[in-house]
């Protein structure tokens, strides 16, 4: 496929299925761009206007899938509009983002928050960082209020519990303490609220509590009674201990290092050599031999912690592991062939942008071309699976590996339009030799 080709997907009456190049050539930079405002196009077809603002259901195909979140829902909309409009100047974009954060403002929750309410994927900690964002950019002060209220509102959940506080039992980067620690950090800075730091330190000092010793250092799981262990980035010790490195980058207490390289050496020891060098598996008992390549559970998240150990120690010794993965997912056969880790899927989460994302950062770190190349190999395929309508561009893919028939074109930043649409802007970005580009909390990867 080339360029032309691509630029087909923005004709009236293109419809691709799901066959992917075997090698796509690649596209020019402005197919990127033009592909992320059809992707735009499409999320902004589904907006559903309400009384205190504008919201997106998940499912353009179930109004009711309307959450507020980060992960799946309004949110991250938000966040693709607001990065889309510093990108083109498209003065709409900013008026209808504006509009999806006076929704987010407006409908925070009064009540207790519940299981998930509190965390940075699925809880006000997500929406207080888009709010912030929203802030920055529009200059609107509502949005930086509902900011402060999301970490008030953090402030007033919080439970005490052994070593520290939590807001729940799971300890991970989607739904628990590492991920709403996270967010707090953030905020410390960016709402200038050394409160928010506070809180974010007895937060990682709990997570201290729940360490377990495992082959070579210490293991956390998603929850003390969990029955499967998961160790990678979004439900596991990768992502616990890449907070427990952000905290000791912000506050230099030993005792976060510590624990992050006691992380860190446990998954040295599961790390594979051979064709999977650097990989480790999605879960045990029983999911030793499966590999995820996305975000979730493989090298795009799980490597952040050994780059984050770099960069707060000065020991080069920890990118080894950037390096190591990167070349393993190269010649995994990955777009065209698709594997058990990464399947029908071209999320930020599970799938093929979050892989491109990943690339795009080596890319920066290292000036490797062949690293932008590759990122420009899963963009095209991403395209070449795209759906194109009257409404623009949109993805029906599944969410869930062990459900691979229920396939749904969602809006949301993890598993929807609005993620795909951020990657291809990056994408974007990085072809043009542009500015930097907007980075969550739990991204270790500085700017130019």
């Amino acid at each position: 496929m080339n360029g032309l080709a691509l630029a087909l997907l923005l004709l009236p009456g293109t419809l691709f299925q799901d066959g992917v190049p075997a090698r796509p050539a690649p596209a020019a930079a402005d197919v990127y761009l033009a592909a992320a405002k059809e992707a735009a196009r499409w999320i902004r077809s589904t907006g559903v206007r309400t009384d205190i603002g504008l919201v997106w259901p998940a499912d353009p195909e179930d109004t009711r899938s309307a959450p507020s979140n980060l992960y799946s829902g309004s949110a991250g909309v938000v966040l693709f509009l607001l990065e889309l409009q510093r990108a083109t100047g498209d003065a709409a974009l900013l008026e209808e983002a504006r509009d999806g954060a006076r929704f987010l403002a407006r409908s925070l929750p009064a009540e207790p928050l519940g299981e998930e309410g509190s965390a940075f994927y699925t809880g006000v900690a997500g929406i207080g960082f888009v709010l912030a964002e929203a802030h920055r950019v529009g200059g609107d002060e509502e949005f930086r209020t509902g900011a402060h209220r999301c970490v008030e509102r953090l402030r007033a959940a919080v439970r005490e519990a052994e070593g520290g506080v939590e807001w729940n039992d799971t300890t991970d980067i989607i739904r628990g303490g590492a991920g709403t620690g996270l967010f707090l950090l953030y905020a410390a800075r960016a709402l200038e609220l050394p409160e928010a730091r506070d809180l974010a330190v007895r937060a990682g000092t709990r997570l201290l509590a729940l360490a377990r010793e495992a082959p070579g250092g210490l293991s956390w799981p998603m929850t003390p009674e969990y029955p499967r262990v998961m160790p990678n980035f979004s439900h596991g010790t990768a992502g616990v201990a890449f907070f427990l490195a952000r905290l000791y980058e912000e506050t230099g207490e030993q005792r976060f290092l510590e624990a992050a390289v006691a992380g860190a050496r446990s998954l040295g020891a599961l790390a594979q050599g051979g064709e999977h060098a650097g990989l480790v598996h999605h879960h045990e008992p029983g999911g030793e031999d499966l590999f995820y390549l996305g975000w979730c559970h493989g090298p795009p998240g799980t490597a952040r912690l050994f780059h984050q150990l770099a960069r707060v120690t000065g020991d080069e010794a920890w990118s080894q592991w950037l390096w190591t993965s990167a070349a393993t997912l190269m010649r995994s056969g990955v777009p065209a062939e698709r594997t058990p880790g990464l399947w029908n899927n071209a999320g930020q989460c599970c799938g093929d942008a979050g892989v491109a994302e990943f690339f795009l950062e080596l890319h920066r770190l290292s000036g490797k071309d062949e690293y932008l190349d590759f990122a420009r190999e899963l963009a095209d395929a991403v395209l070449a699976r795209a759906t194109r309508d009257e409404r623009g561009l949109s993805w029906a893919h599944a969410e869930h590996r062990v459900r691979p028939d229920q396939l749904v074109a969602q809006t949301g930043y993890m598993q929807g339009a609005a993620g795909i649409g951020m990657m291809l802007l990056h994408l974007h970005h990085a072809l043009q030799g542009g500015g930097d580009w907007l980075r969550l909390p739990d991204s270790p990867f500085a700017g130019p």
